[in-house]
């Protein structure tokens, strides 16, 4: 099997490629947190977006986002894959909250 890379994977339809941003293992006062009390991230960087989805009339609805958006999204979504050693998520675009600068 190939080495799955972030630039082999097209996510079909309404999906997004998503790599979470990093969060900071110390806090402000210099407190070490443990990777069970991490809070899973919820803003990432879009990496690569499917082609759309299908409406009811058969015409392609195209998504609102595209690769290099920063993205918040919904705490528990999408699936979580394991890319070049880093953490990216195949999420739906309707998990996408809003994209912010």
């Amino acid at each position: 099997m190939a080495l799955l890379t972030a630039a082999s994977i097209k996510p079909l339809a309404d999906r997004v490629l998503v790599e979470p941003t990093e969060r900071d293992e110390v806090t402000t006062s210099g407190i070490i947190l443990p990777d069970t009390v991490k809070e899973k991230p919820q803003e990432g960087t879009v990496v690569a977006v499917g082609s759309g989805r299908m409406d009811d009339t058969g015409q392609r609805q195209p998504l609102e986002v595209k690769a290099g958006n920063k993205v918040l999204y919904a705490k528990y979504a999408g699936s979580d894959i394991k890319l070049e050693g880093k953490d990216h998520l195949i999420l739906s675009e309707k998990d996408i909250l809003a994209i912010f600068d």
